[in-house]
């Protein structure tokens, strides 16, 4: 008796024959050794270790002559702890969340660094855009992770294995040593990344598999859902898997589910793009050579237009703008010019850069100039003032800045320099410099208005002033050391001590411990200076700033 097919649909009924000769749908991931996406993990165990290695400023010279074991640290409540270390402080027995003083305990010289996050995530950041090179989805997994999707790169790079070895290259050229995954999901290649053990899986169906043995920790879930978990006695992927889905949702929450879900594919699994930061970069060939400054700033003349138009489009300024002259033997020439406001004004810039273009001295002779530009900023459109300018305040703040800019781009970078204040008791530690930023609002001096008036309040109540505001504007540079005779100091005579001394006692936390008695003194010529005696032996005396 012949079988039969009955659909039930129609009430047609079709022999099993012509079944068999329905074409089926091809199916990418039932085809062997096929998956629809790959992902390659990287991620950076010592992260912070490597950020700050980087800028050769983080570690001091003595250090760099004689190497000593290097730990950083990370304040966590009331407490100091280990983050990372390097290999001479692991060989000491130095770990990664162990206190302070028990590393200290273990390698008395170690020299500490403390996290920085910012560098962290500026290396993570120059990273991607290496990664760019090999494909374009390129994803961050903060705080210490990076994911590419190269499924779409892989003939251009002869295949998964050498695309792997690339990536890997390039990552160690960059001064880095990460933990590389490959799998067909972005938290599968995560997660093998996070173990530290070779993990390469091509198939979706061999997937499950390679994810069993892994320890549940790898998936950064919250620690009590992990100990709970423990204490059930499921400690890997495999057996977080096998258990009920409705019973584990309804026990240790839905998200921990999901997140299974997208380890295995079984849930979608989006990450955002990540995008480099935008720049202006034109560059002109000049027909001859060029020698002379203007001959130069004719040339730049058209870039200068260009970046005008970029710039308004994109309703952006800029706060800094790198010119480079190449020459046929020497090396490239680089004018950088750095701005105190962000500014969008082409004509304004060609004019500082024309200033900064004037200093040099060019080796040879000009065949090629290029433009480029710093990291965009949101432009400050504004109409203009009513009041001319110096009436009422009318453009005060653009003539300042435009006043800053020309000095620095006259006199240098270094020559023009704004002053941020730091909380701290000890004079010569109390400012650092900084970029000269412009106020954009009148709220700094609201903000400065309550203490001058509390300050003029205390002075009418016949009470002393506060010792900030007996201190000088002016100090030294270093301490100058004066001749003391019985005891009194010696500035072209005797100095003449006024009121009572101020006692700082400051620094010894980090190192640089002073312990002084501050006086307000005269001199034999009128001139009133701020000194101080040192509390311990041999009692000198210094001056540290003149009054005005």
């Amino acid at each position: 008796m012949r079988a039969r097919l009955i659909r039930q649909d129609r009430g047609i009924t079709l022999p099993a024959r012509s079944a068999l000769r329905v074409p089926q749908a091809p199916s990418v991931a039932a085809a062997p050794g096929t998956s629809r996406e790959l992902w390659i993990a990287a991620h950076l165990p010592q992260l912070a270790l490597e950020a700050l290695r980087r800028e050769p400023a983080g570690i001091s010279a003595a250090s760099k002559a004689q190497p000593a074991p290097l730990a950083i640290i990370e304040l966590e409540g009331r407490a100091q702890y280990v983050i990372a270390v390097d290999e001479q402080a692991a060989r000491a027995g130095v770990r990664p969340g162990m206190s302070l003083a028990a590393a200290m305990a273990l390698a008395p010289h170690l020299v500490t660094q403390p996290r920085d996050v910012h560098r962290e995530q500026a290396l993570l950041e120059r990273l991607a855009e290496l990664a760019r090179r090999f494909t374009p989805r390129v994803s961050l997994a903060p705080p210490d992770a990076l994911l590419l999707e190269v499924k779409g790169s892989l003939q251009l790079f002869g295949g998964a294995a050498s695309l792997y070895r690339s990536w890997r290259a390039a990552c160690h050229s960059a001064g880095v040593r990460p933990w590389l995954a490959l799998a067909p999901t972005a938290l599968a290649a995560l997660a093998g990344a996070r173990a530290g053990k070779p993990f390469r899986v091509l198939n979706e169906a061999r997937l499950i598999g390679a994810l069993a043995v892994l320890p549940l920790a790898v998936l950064r879930w919250p620690p009590e859902v992990l100990e709970r978990l423990a204490k059930a006695g499921v400690r890997c992927v495999g057996e977080a898997l096998r258990l009920p889905r409705a019973g584990f949702a309804r026990r240790f929450g839905v998200e921990q589910l999901q997140s299974l879900d997208r380890l295995t594919g079984r849930g979608a699994d989006l990450h955002a793009s990540f995008q480099a930061p935008e720049r202006f970069q034109a560059r002109r060939d000049c027909t001859y050579e060029l020698t002379h400054h203007d001959s130069i700033l004719g040339a730049l003349a058209p870039l200068f237009v260009r970046l005008g138009k970029f710039l308004m489009v994109r309703q952006c300024a800029i706060t800094e703008l790198e010119c480079r002259l190449q020459h046929r033997h020497a090396s490239p020439t680089c004018c950088v010019l750095k701005l105190a406001a962000p500014a969008a004004d082409p004509h304004s810039l060609r004019a500082l850069l024309a200033e900064r273009l004037a200093l040099l001295t060019l080796p040879e002779p000009v065949r090629s100039c290029e433009l480029v530009s710093g990291e965009l900023a949101p432009g400050a459109y504004c109409s203009d003032s009513l009041w001319q300018p110096g009436e009422h305040g009318g453009r005060i703040r653009t003539e300042s800045s435009d006043l800053i800019e020309r000095l620095r781009a006259r006199l240098g970078i270094e020559a023009v320099h704004g002053l941020s204040v730091h909380p701290t008791h000890r004079p010569e530690s109390a400012s650092h410099r900084m970029e000269p930023a412009m106020p954009t609002s009148r709220a700094t001096t609201s903000r400065l208005a309550p203490a001058r008036s509390a300050s003029q309040a205390h002075g009418a109540a016949g009470l002393p002033p506060w010792p900030a505001f007996r201190r000088p504007m002016w100090l030294l540079p270093a301490p100058q050391l004066l001749r003391a005779s019985a005891g009194v100091p010696q500035r072209h005579g005797p100095l003449h001590l006024l009121g009572e001394p101020e006692r700082i006692e400051s620094g010894w936390w980090e190192g640089e411990e002073v312990a002084r008695d501050y006086y307000c003194a005269v001199d034999t010529r009128g001139a009133r200076l701020w000194v101080f005696r040192e509390r311990g032996a041999p009692h000198r005396w210094f001056l540290h700033g003149v009054f005005g």
